[in-house]
């Protein structure tokens, strides 16, 4: 039930996201998370984050107020690359876009992170505080260190995110690090809001 409520909130701030992300590359743009989990950080692995060897461009950004949360957005590298080409314009040429690959995929990430919290705090009657986003280019080892390495966050909310457009369809993840006080305000909130509805 909970997990039901999530994922109908952050496809609402998929939504938003989609919108502004549309008119920033002048084309409609659909975003849509299928599919949310909860689990323990100990127990991912590569499968379960759909990880392949190849590097991954990764968003981070952190969020605080009543409970408190890491969020990074995935992306496979050469996904990365050919968003920020619709972001920038198709003309240019995959060696140009990567001196611009940091700043778009900031903005993308912001974006995407941004309006699916916002949408989670609006629902909660919550507000949540975040930090500026963060762009790295890693392997998976990396990721799955970055996840599994803080002994306080261990647990992770595991969304599925599809990117579509005209020219094409992007699958990413979008990863929520949380510690188990975190986990269970949020919990707490979500029943708050589902015995009012």
């Amino acid at each position: 039930m909970q997990l039901d409520a999530l994922a109908e909130v952050f496809n609402v701030g998929a939504g938003r996201a989609a919108s502004s992300i549309s008119e920033i590359v002048g084309d409609e743009v659909k975003l849509s998370v299928p599919a949310i989990e909860v689990k323990q950080s100990a127990e991912i692995s590569p499968g379960i984050l759909s990880l392949n060897d190849g590097r991954f461009g990764t968003v981070r950004q952190d969020f605080s107020g009543p409970f408190d949360a890491a969020a990074m957005l995935l992306f496979s590298e050469d996904n990365a690359l050919e968003i920020v080409r619709d972001m920038m314009g198709s003309q240019m040429s995959l060696d140009d876009l990567a001196e611009f690959e940091q700043e778009a995929m900031c903005e993308l990430g912001n974006i995407i992170l941004n309006a699916c919290l916002s949408a989670m705090a609006d629902m909660l009657s919550i507000s949540l505080n975040s930090s500026l986003p963060c762009y790295t280019v890693a392997s998976c080892d990396e990721i799955l260190d970055q996840v599994t390495a803080s002994a306080v966050q261990d647990y992770i909310l595991l969304l599925n995110i599809t990117l579509t457009s005209a020219r094409r369809q992007s699958q990413g993840h979008l990863i929520l690090l949380l510690s188990s006080a975190s986990l269970t305000n949020l919990i707490r909130h979500i029943d708050h809001f589902l015995s009012e509805i």
